[in-house]
């Protein structure tokens, strides 16, 4: 006997063998059960989610000589007809193929004879979007009002290109995309049954590479089970072409280490490995979004699907990488994912992605190398290291030729400029009370003229004294990242600070459950005072 392919071989037989699509097979029960069995059902959704299959069972349902709660015995002479293709009543017609008018037509003259064995004759069409105007319009009046004896099961991935004509006269059924555990659950099943043995990690692996289709994860189990009776996730990364979670870790650990030499190494490793290029550019885009999940939500045991000890190994990876790191690699991936499409060397399409992910990060819109702005980084916190300890700091001018009267004595109308600029250093020498920053809202009004993107991030922000430090308080976990990756925000909050202090202040951001507790009434009515004595 041929081998016959997992897919075809554990189709479902009844509704309960149907795998994560309860709202449609409970509904569909009650009305067989009720007896209130529609003329016409469309059922819609991504690949692989069991809209031919639930189809398939529908026929066989109505038509079952002996039904168990809305199920098909799969039993009777009915039920095994339909599966061997000896009843000619249940009819299967590739819209794909059979798009034409003249083909609608065939079916409308065909569908007015009674049904030979059954009780109704039963056109399942596939891919009805896949029709032509012409075909929808012939089949409008049919579908509205077909004989007694005949039902029709329209199924589509694409519900979009159905004419809202067609919509109205069928009762929809939305198939959603089967959740990674059901995949899981049906895969270990089906292994058991073969006398496969299929490890979890593994099963989820597959459950994970089929992006919700049933039918994906069947035909891949296949293409494991061919290579042994033993299936691991290395079993599994060989047979669907990609690089495994091991090599995804690495991967992420040199860019957070800007090792370029062995991220190119395991490039050309898994290259010569036969790993496909555009699977492994879309495992490595999938990858970082898990780290960017894993950096910024607590409970991401509902939003990554992958083992306990993956998970582990997600959240503290993505402790090395800042948030910002994290996105600029999804950035580059998702634009390395496009160039590959059109380009003749896709390996160098992803050598090239991966030296940007492992180089330093650049903010967008910079028009510098990375080098460049780290030096200019640099020099900037020297900078402000001198102005904070009173030194002011100058480029040399050059000296120009005084002119005939410039020469002639002048009387000292001004003290020298040295004179002038004493009291400055002074009054930044003197230490700033811990307690509220009571101007905050002076800053964020100058910080929302020259830099409205951090001024939205920091309009909720309060601000306090601490240690000789301005003390940040924000309830967005993304100031930090913000401030500190990128020097030009962070300069124009100094300058800001600086315009209603006078003087330079070292920043700090922290959590709003860390802020210390406001001053009281009486409290901030002494300092007024002494404030207004002092002036």
């Amino acid at each position: 006997m041929m081998y016959q392919a997992l897919y075809r071989k554990w189709r479902p037989s009844t509704f309960d063998d149907v795998y994560g699509q309860p709202h449609v097979t409970k509904t569909l029960k009650n009305e067989l059960e009720n007896n209130r069995i529609s003329h016409a059902y469309l059922f819609t959704g991504s690949r692989g989610t069991g809209k031919t299959s639930c189809a398939k069972i529908l026929s066989k349902a109505v038509n079952c000589l002996d039904p168990k709660n809305g199920n098909p015995c799969n039993e009777c002479a009915i039920c095994k007809g339909i599966d061997n293709g000896s009843v000619l009543d249940v009819i299967e017609i590739d819209a794909a193929s059979n798009n034409g008018v003249d083909n609608i037509r065939d079916l409308r003259e065909e569908a007015n004879f009674t049904p030979a064995n059954a009780k109704y004759r039963v056109y399942i069409i596939d891919e009805v979007h896949m029709l032509s105007i012409g075909a929808f319009n012939a089949l409008l009046k049919t579908l509205e009002e077909p004989p007694a004896h005949v039902i029709f099961i329209l199924a589509t991935t694409e519900i979009h290109k159905l004419p809202a004509t067609i919509l109205s006269r069928c009762q929809r059924f939305d198939f959603k995309r089967i959740s990674p555990e059901d995949i899981t659950a049906r895969l270990q099943y089906v292994a058991e049954k073969e006398n496969v043995v299929l490890s979890e990690p593994a099963a989820a692996l597959i459950a994970r590479i089929a992006d919700g289709g049933m039918r994906d994860a069947l035909s891949l189990l296949d293409r494991c089970f061919a290579m042994g009776s033993n299936i691991d996730e290395n079993v599994v990364s060989s047979a669907a072409g990609i690089a495994g979670t091991v090599h995804l870790f690495s991967f992420s650990e040199y860019v957070a280490n800007n090792d370029f030499t062995s991220a190119l190494k395991l490039v050309s490793k898994l290259h010569n490995e036969s790993c496909d290029i555009d699977s492994l550019c879309t495992e490595l885009t999938l990858h970082f979004r898990n780290l960017m999940v894993a950096k910024t939500v607590k409970d991401i045991g509902n939003l990554i699907v992958c083992s306990k000890e993956e998970l582990e190994n997600l959240v503290k990876r993505a402790e090395s990488l800042k948030l910002s790191k994290i996105l600029e690699c999804i950035g580059i991936l998702e634009q390395t994912s496009k160039n590959i499409k059109n380009a003749s060397n896709k390996k160098i399409q992803l050598e090239a992605a991966v030296i940007k992910m492992c180089g330093p990060s650049v903010s967008s819109g910079s028009s510098s190398s990375p080098e460049l702005e780290e030096r200019i980084n640099i020099i900037e916190e020297k900078l402000n290291e001198l102005l904070k300890n009173g030194i002011k700091v100058s480029a040399p001018k050059e000296e120009a030729k005084p002119s005939p009267e410039e020469k002639l004595p002048k009387k000292a109308e001004e003290p020298p400029k040295e004179e002038k600029q004493e009291a400055a250093p002074a009054a930044e020498n003197e230490t700033i009370p811990d307690g509220e920053f009571r101007n905050w809202s002076e800053v964020l009004e100058k910080l929302k003229a020259c830099d409205i993107p951090l001024f939205g991030i920091m309009s909720d922000s309060t601000a306090a004294f601490k240690n000789g430090r301005v003390y940040i308080y924000s309830s967005n976990p993304t100031l930090y990242d913000f401030i500190c990756n990128d020097g030009t925000h962070s300069r124009f909050l100094s300058k800001s600070i600086y315009e209603v202090l006078g003087r330079k202040m070292k920043i700090a951001v922290s959590t709003n459950e860390n802020k210390p507790a406001e001053q009281s009434p009486l409290e901030k009515l002494k300092v007024k005072i002494n404030d207004f004595n002092n002036n």
